[in-house]
């Protein structure tokens, strides 16, 4: 017997996500590890608009998150392109070795 999937099988995808991404960026060192966190986060909340605008038969979650993804994808793409200048600058991508802040 096959059972449906419920709201309730998003939102425990979508806290799992919102879990990982949250530990790797606590966690990690690497700037492109925790780029890709942030965007799992992001991947989270995008679930959960989509669930809830679902459940209550509202199109605003579902604009919502196309407008969350075309943040993701300028601050993916900016975040890349700072990356790639402190790369060539500082010849490393480790969060704690990059100081260009400090005096």
């Amino acid at each position: 017997m096959l059972h449906p999937i419920t709201p309730a099988h998003y939102l425990i995808l979508s806290a799992a996500l919102l879990l990982i991404g949250t530990l790797g960026v606590l966690s990690r060192r690497n700037i492109i590890i925790i780029l890709m966190s942030i965007e799992l986060i992001l991947n989270a909340v995008n679930i959960n608009l989509i669930t809830f605008s679902r459940l209550f038969d509202q199109v605003n979650g579902q604009v919502f998150a196309i407008f969350v993804i075309t943040v993701a994808v300028a601050e993916a793409a900016v975040g890349l392109g700072i990356l790639l200048a402190m790369f060539r600058n500082k010849e490393t991508v480790q969060a704690d070795e990059i100081d260009l802040l400090k005096w």
